[in-house]
């Protein structure tokens, strides 16, 4: 099967059944017929459907080198700098459609699963096998043009450089047995973003150091597992109306708790097992790192924009551009775009091949973007939260638009070159993106995703060469080489 259209992914979501629960009960309708649940499902839909468009089949997809027929764009290994190019144009599309504001559409995960296999002989160090297991995973979600969803995280029980439990049962995922058909996995995970919308559910060890080998394997299994269970948070979605809520309403995309009741994972499923050395390998070895960057920073930008136009029509709407003090905090937003599509065009610029053949988009770009990007983020929202000012506190709804209090309404709220009702839109969309519950947790979720920031500093410390600069300030001192 090719790529699919949006119709196909609801009906296939609908299909697996998953073990959702959410409120505290399971859910027993069809998923995309949830509150919670259909906005986001018919958003993702909409990503499917553009990519079969006629005039976007070819810059949305290529020709599967398995069939030859048209699968999805962000499965790509790129192998030239504009490979990288198609790929981020494609990512930009989808982007767009949300606005930035959805994290895990479906070429976040594809890229990552790409660039894994791309360097799965490293899996060899345990068994040959575990290479044609993850090849085999990233293949058949290509043809068939799967979604994930992914937990790296354990449960916030021990937050030290070592992961260590107490209890006599798991709280974190861990092998409990192996037997002749898989490894048998109980315990949480945490994260999984979309969980129970994808068709997989993609499961790596955790950042932290492990003691225990039980803690460290990999796999990809159906979401619909027997033995696995999505527990939803407190769903964002408090209508469907999109003039109320222009954003939760079409782009809560649920993160849950993963709970394995004595899962098994089928041998053909493990990537490896009780090998965290074969974890930090495939992380630092393959262009993972780079690749997800590279799709991550483009729909940054994505969102970035997004926001310098909402800040611009409400500087439109308010009539207040003849400050600088407005001017001035609008440049901010100005600067950090312009960084971010500065480094993202490096980083393609000095792509290079890797050791496996992929074309890897510059690190040293990416994780300056990675660092700039959760400080940018939450000065936008902050630079928006000042520009609206009072005006976010007596937000009428779309239903006092229709009630007998219309006329006042359209009298006392109007802009000085705005009608009301548009005026309201503009402003409840700046709300719910700086103020609400929504907005909040995608201020959150910016700041750490890709992880701490101060890890991602230290990796950036760790890991960006600087001996030329060393060496030239040591040279123009006239001081030996050899010291310091």
């Amino acid at each position: 099967m090719p790529v699919i259209s949006g119709q196909q992914y609801v009906e296939r979501i609908n299909k697996l059944k998953a073990n959702v629960w959410i409120n505290g009960k399971r859910l027993n309708e069809q998923i995309s017929a949830h509150p919670a649940f259909k906005g986001v499902i018919k958003s993702r839909s909409v990503l499917y459907d553009h990519q079969v468009r006629p005039d976007m089949l070819s810059k949305m997809t290529y020709h599967s080198p398995l069939t030859n027929q048209p699968v999805g764009l962000s499965f790509l290994e790129p192998k030239t700098k504009e490979d990288l190019v198609k790929r981020r144009f494609m990512i930009t599309e989808w982007a767009k459609k949300s606005a930035g504001m959805l994290g895990r559409t479906p070429d976040y995960m594809n890229t990552v699963i790409m660039s894994l296999a791309a360097a799965s002989p490293i899996l060899k160090e345990q068994d040959e096998e575990f290479v044609h297991n993850l090849v085999n995973v990233y293949e058949i979600a290509r043809e068939q043009d799967l979604s994930f969803t992914h937990s790296f995280i354990n449960p916030q029980v021990n937050r030290s450089s070592y992961y260590l439990e107490s209890s006599l049962q798991p709280i974190a995922a861990k092998i409990i047995k192996k037997t002749s058909e898989g490894i048998i996995i109980k315990g949480a995970r945490l994260l999984a973003t979309q969980g129970g919308l994808t068709d997989e559910v993609l499961v790596f060890p955790s950042g932290g150091k492990i003691t225990d080998e039980d803690y460290a394997f990999a796999f990809s299994i159906p979401s619909n597992t027997q033995g696995l269970k999505f527990v939803c948070r407190e769903s964002f979605v408090n209508d469907d109306s999109e003039f109320d809520y222009p954003l939760s309403s079409r782009f809560d995309e649920i993160d849950t708790i993963l709970i394995f009741d004595q899962v098994l994972v089928p041998w053909n499923r493990v990537f490896f097992y009780h090998r965290q050395d074969i974890a930090h390998k495939l992380f630092q070895q393959s262009g993972f790192n780079a690749q997800a960057l590279h799709q991550v920073i483009s729909r940054q930008i994505v969102k970035v924009e997004f926001v310098l136009g909402l800040a611009q029509l409400l500087i439109n709407t308010l009539s207040i551009s003849e400050y600088h003090h407005i001017q001035e905090k609008v440049s901010e937003i100005i600067i950090g775009l312009e960084s971010l599509k500065g480094l993202l065009c490096r980083a393609e610029a000095e792509a290079d091949l890797d050791k496996w053949g992929t074309m890897r988009p510059n690190d040293n770009s990416l994780y300056v973007a990675a660092n700039l990007f959760p400080k940018l983020y939450p000065r936008c929202i902050e630079i928006l939260q000042l520009i609206g000012a009072g005006g976010y506190m007596t937000l009428p709804t779309e239903k006092e638009f229709s009630s007998p209090i219309q006329s006042e309404l359209e009298h006392y709220l109007k802009g000085s070159s705005i009608d009301a009702k548009s005026k309201t839109k503009i402003f409840r969309l700046a709300w719910e993106l700086t103020m609400n519950a929504f907005g909040s947790r995608q201020t959150q979720y910016e700041r750490f995703f890709f992880g701490d920031p101060a890890r991602l500093a230290a990796n950036l410390y760790n890991g960006y060469p600087r001996q030329e600069f060393v060496n030239h300030v040591k040279n123009f001192l006239d001081i030996d080489e050899s010291l310091l």
